[in-house]
């Protein structure tokens, strides 16, 4: 028997533990299934589209954050560009592009393998470095769509630090 064969009776089905969290801290959300959730969080630039997905045949607890976005065809590249000199600063998630739609997503999983449940801390954590990751990029985003700049200029941009005070 491979380890993947190993079945594990969970005790609750993780979503729920997403549910009790967004519930908690009076965040509007929709349950459109047993294993989804979705959300609308207000961030600093825009309003950020959430979904968690448990995905059992991974053992993961999926996360999904969206914004409103949209990239015309001749943007594409500095995009893809730019993903890559993201991704290469994200320690945990990535950010993707999803061609059938044109949007950028951001995306990250918490494993939860042989049995183990989401703790609210995690769920609130997870959630909180997600939209934080989005924030910190989101204007990189807009500098390359809206204002034709280059990716490695729009990093420059978003990751200029301010020392001291005026």
């Amino acid at each position: 028997m491979s380890l993947m064969e190993l079945e594990v009776e969970r005790q609750s089905n993780p979503v729920d533990m997403i549910e009790y969290v967004a519930a908690n801290n009076d965040w509007s959300f929709e349950r459109s299934g047993d294993d989804e959730i979705a959300m609308t969080v207000e961030g600093k630039w825009t309003d950020y589209h959430v979904s968690f997905s448990w995905m059992e045949e991974f053992e993961a607890l999926h996360l999904g954050c969206a914004f409103d976005v949209r990239v015309p065809e001749q943007r594409v590249n500095e995009v893809t560009k730019l993903l890559a000199a993201i991704n290469g600063q994200v320690l945990m998630g990535h950010f993707d592009l999803w061609r059938q739609e044109d949007v950028i997503i951001f995306r990250q999983s918490l494993l939860l393998a042989g049995g183990a449940e989401p703790t609210n801390r995690q769920v609130e954590v997870l959630l909180a470095s997600a939209l934080d990751t989005c924030e910190a990029y989101y204007q990189a985003f807009q500098f390359v769509i809206w204002s034709g700049m280059e990716a490695n200029r729009a990093m420059e941009a978003v990751l200029f630090e301010t020392v001291g005070e005026a």
